[in-house]
């Protein structure tokens, strides 16, 4: 049976956070913000391994205390943009996950900044995408009104919602797929999916909430801290 492995590129500065560390390592209920996206996967027993791809140059990794996770791996071989440390990462976990014949296991590639998720989203993911031919993201209805601004900082246009999704993570992939749509369109694109359209297929949206936010901005640090707390995370 195909298994289930997670990636969190995490190779990022964070420079929208203005902070002095990597955003990733910022702290929530005593610990970095990684370590609660990493320990939605260790939870959940259908995930088989997890791998953090960091920079080569990460000089705070190793201050942490890991040793919680028993399922824990990482690759120091991130790359300048997203799209070129996930790449990086499948490339390097290669021989663990594609290395058992007619085994096509599923690669989770999850924000080393989105510290919320829920086992109850991970479960639907998993369960939704299992059989499905070209696997999905989670992702959340546009529920604001949208507009477009203008070159003076003035609203050119409503932009009708509907239809219109707002792409989160995990982005849960074939691993052989999704190493052939990165090689295919390079470091540009900003999630996984996007790479896999390029190849002509479509990804199935599962329905998320706006709970599994990503920490973009100082104050989401707050939201994500109340979250956490009501996952009872700040008790570990």
């Amino acid at each position: 049976m195909p298994r289930h492995f997670a990636l969190l590129p995490a190779a990022g500065i964070g420079a929208r956070m203005g902070g002095a560390h990597p955003k990733q390592y910022l702290a929530i209920h005593g610990r970095p913000m990684i370590w609660h996206a990493i320990r939605a996967f260790e939870l959940h027993a259908a995930i088989a391994r997890i791998y953090v791809v960091i920079s080569p140059q990460d000089g705070c990794w190793d201050s942490y205390d890991w040793s919680a996770f028993t399922k824990l791996d990482v690759l120091r071989c991130g790359g300048a943009t997203r799209a070129e440390s996930v790449l990086n990462g499948l490339r390097a976990c290669a021989d663990a996950v594609a290395g058992f014949a007619n085994c096509d296991d599923w690669m989770l590639v999850h924000d080393a900044a989105r510290p919320c998720l829920s086992q109850e989203l991970l479960g639907k993911l998993l369960a939704e995408l299992e059989i499905d031919p070209v696997g999905g993201i989670l992702a959340a209805p546009v529920a604001d009104t949208l507009k477009r601004q203008s070159a003076d900082g003035r609203i050119a246009e409503t932009v009708p919602r509907a239809g219109l999704w707002g792409a989160q993570t995990p982005q849960m992939f074939r691993h052989a797929m999704l190493l052939q749509a990165l090689e295919k369109v390079g470091s540009e694109v900003t999630d996984e999916a996007s790479a896999i359209e390029a190849l002509g297929l479509a990804p199935k949206l599962v329905e998320s909430d706006l709970t599994n936010l990503k920490v973009t901005y100082p104050r989401d640090l707050d939201v994500a801290a109340c979250s956490l707390r009501g996952q009872g995370a700040e008790k570990e």
